[in-house]
């Protein structure tokens, strides 16, 4: 009878108990925090054809080492733990849909960025690369202008910026 009046509660105690004593999950950031530990360096090959592109793609993966990993970011290489090498592997715009009469007026940018970084204390050097695209019109423009093509690659860039932290964390096991 005293296990029947009390069998809620400890059904109650054992699913608490099992779901938060059981689950061995852990966010994809905290493998990314493992491998980024310690001081880090990133250095940027700059892309003659999209310098400014380029600095803005090293500013974004800082940001991200330092506001989602705690990363902390070194100017000498010699006092990093972590090497980072960055580059603008390519950059990309393709038409994808025309008007009545045959001017283009949607438009894809894709940029490929190259990443490749180097642990001092183990040794190893991983490496990979993100892509990020990003659809645009011209409106009623029939020429693509330096400042639309410059937005295009710096939103598909950011895209391609955010999947880094994800493939870092997927590295980690390998």
């Amino acid at each position: 009878m005293y296990i029947y009046k009390n069998l809620p509660f400890l059904v109650f105690t054992f699913i608490f108990a099992f779901l938060f004593s059981a689950c061995g999950y852990k966010p994809s950031s905290y493998y990314a925090k493992q491998e980024m530990q310690g001081n880090v360096f990133v250095k940027l090959q700059v892309s003659l054809e999209d310098p400014k592109n380029s600095v803005l793609v090293k500013d974004a993966v800082n940001k991200i080492l330092i506001q989602k990993l705690d990363s902390r970011i070194v100017n000498d290489i010699n006092n990093a733990d972590v090497i980072m090498n960055l580059a603008i592997s390519s950059v990309s715009i393709t038409a994808l849909q025309y008007d009545k009469e045959g001017y283009n007026q949607l438009y894809k940018a894709v940029v490929v960025i190259s990443v490749n970084y180097f642990r001092k204390d183990n040794g190893i050097k991983k490496s990979f690369t993100v892509d990020g695209e990003y659809d645009f019109s011209i409106g009623g423009e029939t020429v693509i202008t330096e400042t639309q093509r410059f937005n295009a690659i710096t939103n598909a860039s950011n895209k391609a910026v955010d999947e880094i932290l994800s493939k870092i964390a997927v590295s980690s096991f390998k």
